[in-house]
């Protein structure tokens, strides 16, 4: 694409067939030991797959109006799939014994980028218009996907929507009617694939979503649907899908690998369990992983009922993989059965964006490069969020400000109005920065890259220094004051985060009409690090009182905070605070930082500051 959003080719050179795929990082695995393909002992299925998409057709990077790059050299987006799809289908094709491959989605589809949220807020597909990623996958032809947590962000009317204009099922099992118990979207889809000359081989591919949307999407869900749990669902599914006559079971499931639940024990069934459901539920073949935005292109597990081996991959996140899973099938006694297995990534910043995707879908992307980069209002200085980690920033203060002016506006009138307002804010996107001069509504979404809406609680001052408590526990313990490295000092593992804690689940509080002061000591253990916490240069007091602005993801218990998703709810109206920011610059026209921006916290050790370099 150029500057101004317009798809070229200029980046890739479009190439197809086996060359794409060579260049993707395709090796072909050999075929299971004892026969061939064809007429031979042994037929090989492959199946396609993506997962956590998020809105991304074109590698397009709206925030920063410019294509899509990182320090990998990542390509996103389904247009550039689709190339790798097609150069596999054509790879196929050429074998006449070979049976069509089928492509499957993982979920998370229709919530992550400007794209997405115009056509669910600004323009929604409710009105009829088809939404860009139902449109790029069903011209791509996928045969199913499951549903992600993400998909209910936006609510039902647009999920449902979204569903109908699908032309493959959209699954989950385990998203069920509050009342009775029934799966309320499709728990799973027979495939009946040809196989030239031979018998046809029946694949069951089953849906399972995050059992996290009751806490996440509370405010949608509650009272409509629930959500069982990854391996209890299973267990109940997949003998109905082997009964109904699969050969072959996919299991298409929107939860990581390993156990971890980012809401603790909020729920009584874990976020993560797919390699747990693989391991305890008997008859699956394979795992197409999808909801942690990692790259694992092969792991074998071994199911401790049958004995029988199954296979996981995940692709890695936002169009950047393509999973292609060869299983190899025997026929014996009426049935294929699956008797070898392998998988790998392909690679999708080796090729072109798929110019029949391009073409489908260009006048919408367009329309949104046309409303992120339109001009709402001005800066007086410029605002980063590259060090917001570690250190007070203008910018997480800004997003603190607007949340509570909009709770303190709310609250006049009622019993809460005369209480003190704090706000927590997350480093969502370090890359983020409103610039001095002429601000666009892509400079303020920037800050604010989730779809989460704006919700106030009460809290103690006790419980406000036991959610910071927690907060703090994003740091990594150190000796002396630098000067560090960001890299030595943040994201600390923890037991429901063992590869580090993600900058979203580290939140800065600040005060609305006063300033919320306080110290994280990096040389005190976890659970006492916060010092000196003051509110407008008082001590905070236990028993103290205080509303406190929290998005609605934190306070339906993501990140499993304390006490703050059992907090008596004082506002609660809906409203996005991505939208609550745009619509603040453009009513002000102006964004002053010196209006709201304070030191009020500061990384110590031993009370002395610390020094961190990015």
């Amino acid at each position: 694409m150029n500057d101004n959003g317009r798809t070229t080719m200029s980046r890739r050179t479009a190439i197809g067939g086996a060359a794409a795929l060579a260049a993707a990082g395709f090796s072909a695995a050999p075929a299971h030991a004892g026969g061939g393909h064809g007429h031979g002992k042994t037929v090989r299925l492959s199946v396609l797959g993506t997962t956590d998409l998020h809105g991304n057709v074109f590698n397009w990077d709206y925030f920063k109006n410019a294509e899509y790059d990182d320090a990998a050299h990542n390509d996103i987006g389904l247009a550039k799939i689709s190339t790798l799809v097609t150069a596999f289908r054509e790879r196929v094709a050429k074998d006449r014994h070979a049976p069509r491959p089928l492509l499957v989605d993982a979920g998370d589809t229709i919530q992550g980028t400007p794209l997405a949220y115009y056509f669910a807020k600004i323009e929604p597909i409710t009105g009829g218009h088809t939404h860009p990623m139902a449109a790029a996958m069903n011209k791509i032809g996928y045969d199913a996907a499951a549903l992600g947590n993400h998909e209910f962000n936006y609510g039902l009317d647009i999920l449902r929507r979204f569903q109908r204009q699908l032309k493959f099922p959209l699954l989950g099992a385990n998203a069920q009617d509050w009342t009775t118990g029934l799966p309320v979207f499709p728990p799973y889809v027979l495939k009946r694939v040809h196989v030239p000359g031979r018998a046809p081989i029946t694949v069951g591919i089953l849906g399972l979503t995050n059992p996290g949307i009751a806490i996440w999407d509370k405010a949608t869900v509650e009272n409509k649907i629930k959500f069982g749990g990854i391996v209890e669902l299973a267990k109940l599914w997949v003998p109905r899908v082997r009964k109904a006559g699969a050969d072959v079971v996919i299991v298409s499931a929107h939860s990581g690998m390993d156990l971890s639940s980012s809401y603790g024990d909020t729920l009584p069934v874990p976020e993560n369990a797919s390699v747990l459901m693989a391991e305890t539920v008997p008859g699956i073949d394979a795992v197409l992983v999808g909801h942690a935005h990692q790259e694992i292109p092969e792991r074998i597990v071994t199911n401790k009922v049958t004995g029988e081996q199954v296979l996981l991959t995940e692709p890695l996140k936002w169009g950047m993989r393509l999973s292609v899973i060869d299983l190899d099938l025997k026929h014996s006694r009426g049935r294929w059965k699956v008797v070898g297995r392998h998988s790998q990534v392909l690679n999708a910043n080796t090729v072109a964006a798929d110019p029949k995707v391009v073409q489908v879908l260009q006048k919408d992307h367009d329309t949104v490069v046309g409303y992120v980069n339109s001009k709402i209002g001005t800066c007086k200085e410029a605002m980063s969020a590259a060090t917001a980690p570690w250190e007070d920033t203008a910018a997480l203060d800004f997003i603190n400000f607007v949340q509570g002016d909009a709770v303190a506006k709310a609250l006049a009138g009622t019993p809460q109005a005369e209480l003190p307002v704090l706000s927590i804010a997350a480093p969502f996107n370090r890359a983020a920065a409103i610039p001095a001069g002429d601000v666009s509504v892509r400079d303020v979404a920037g800050l604010y890259i989730f779809d989460n809406t704006l919700v106030a609680v009460t809290m103690t001052g006790a419980q406000v220094k036991a959610y910071l408590e927690f907060s703090a526990q994003y740091f990594k313990a150190v000796s002396g004051t630098g000067p560090f490295p960001s890299s030595a000092v943040t994201n600390a593992p923890t037991p429901t985060a063992p590869n580090g804690t993600p900058d979203y689940n580290y939140d800065v509080m600040g005060g609305l009409t006063k300033p919320l002061t306080y110290q994280i000591d990096l040389a005190k253990p976890v659970g006492a690090r916060i010092v000196e916490l003051a509110h407008g240069g008082v001590a905070v007091a236990d028993d103290q009182q205080f509303v406190l602005a929290v998005n609605n993801y934190r306070q339906s218990g993501g990140g499993n905070f304390p006490h703050v998703s059992k907090a008596p709810v004082v506002y609660n109206r809906q409203v996005e605070i991505r939208q609550l920011m745009i619509d603040y610059v453009t009513a002000t026209g102006e964004v002053d930082p010196a209006a709201f921006h304070t030191g009020d916290w500061a990384l110590v050790s031993g009370g002395a500051p610390i020094v961190v370099n990015p």
